[in-house]
């Protein structure tokens, strides 16, 4: 002898409408756009290192080359921070033209 639930007659009627609901959602997007950092970016700042006993031309010799290597470590930086804004102003672009329009 087999249940008669009521329940199972319904059954068709919320597959149905589980089914119009997908249908109806928009469809998936493409992932917004990324913009890869330049390798001077990700590489860390090496700065001169006076030696165990250090003379004056050791000194003039590394205080140039720490203001080269700050001067370098500085546009690297500035470069991170217009590759950042940049690649946020393309997301922000992509996700104003990928919106729905009533």
């Amino acid at each position: 002898m087999t249940l008669n639930n009521p329940w199972i007659r319904l059954a068709p009627l919320a597959l149905l409408g589980m089914i119009a609901s997908c249908a109806a959602s928009p469809p998936a997007s493409a992932p917004p756009p990324r913009l890869n950092l330049p390798s001077v970016v990700t590489t860390p700042c090496r700065l001169d290192r006076l030696p165990e006993r250090p003379t004056l031309p050791d000194f003039e010799v590394s205080y140039i080359a720490r203001g080269q290597r700050l001067a370098e470590c500085d546009a690297a930086r500035a470069l991170a921070v217009v590759t950042l804004l940049t690649e946020r102003a393309l997301q922000d672009r992509w996700r104003a033209e990928a919106a729905p329009r009533p």
